[in-house]
């Protein structure tokens, strides 16, 4: 490993204001990510060119990769900072902040579209008053295996990044409110609001704008089987709405 770490970041001011790149050399340190160079950085912000300049703005919160506030394009890929190791990527390292959000400042965006769309389909478990009935109905163990692996989404972002059906044109959904609607729906005590979910993912956005494209299960960082998701919901969704057709 060289002396110094080669950092090119792609800054913006502001939503509006014009980007531009800026070149950072970094003393290297074994055992470093991504965080800890954007650290020092913040620490001595002066660029490549001896330059004075303002620290670099992200985002970041557990540092193990849980909550997914740190994810960027690494090197052209949507990953978290925390888990992106420098001895594991080659020089130059680009950053850039994820495209398919509002831009806030920098590599920091507003994923506030993400936790919208779980409103949106009720992502939650309605237990009001029920805590009082004791312990509700166990989850058979096939039921647990496949529902924990969806259980472990912390909506990062990386598949709305990967997925080209998310764009300023569209208001599709996105796999990961779609995967919920399924692990919420498979809920003993979720499955109240079944057809709420699937009324919603029937409408504007929902699961019928999915153009099948498969990357949102590539991109996953925690390998949820997002389009077994998307397909599981999309059979449900129909059989909902011909019943619905048919009660009219």
């Amino acid at each position: 490993m060289a002396d110094f770490i080669h950092l090119r970041v792609k800054r913006q001011d502001g939503p509006q204001a014009q980007s531009r790149w800026e070149d950072f050399k970094i003393p290297y340190k074994p055992n470093m990510n991504i965080i800890s160079v954007l650290m020092e950085i913040q620490k001595s912000p002066v660029n490549a060119r001896g330059e004075k300049t303002t620290p670099v703005i992200w985002e970041c919160n557990c540092l193990e990769e849980v909550c997914g506030a740190c994810t960027m394009i690494i090197n052209g890929k949507a990953r978290q900072a925390c888990t992106a190791l420098i001895d594991q990527l080659p020089q130059t390292i680009e950053l850039r902040p994820l495209s398919k959000f509002t831009l806030i400042r920098d590599l920091m965006v507003d994923r506030q579209i993400m936790f919208d769309n779980l409103k949106k389909v009720k992502a939650w478990i309605p237990i009001d008053g029920s805590y009082d009935l004791g312990p509700g109905p166990r989850l058979a163990g096939k039921v647990q295996e496949w529902a924990y692996e969806l259980s472990k989404c912390m909506t990062c972002g990386c598949c709305m990044e990967a997925c080209p059906q998310v764009n300023s044109r569209s208001n599709f959904i996105g796999p990961a409110a779609i995967s919920q609607v399924r692990l919420f729906n498979a809920h003993p005590t979720g499955e109240m609001n079944k057809e709420e979910r699937l009324e919603a993912l029937l409408g504007n956005g929902g699961i019928t704008d999915c153009g099948n494209s498969q990357n949102c299960v590539r991109a996953c960082p925690k390998e949820i089987p997002l389009t077994t998701s998307i397909a599981d919901i999309n059979k449900e969704t129909t059989l909902y709405g011909i019943r619905r057709w048919l009660r009219r």
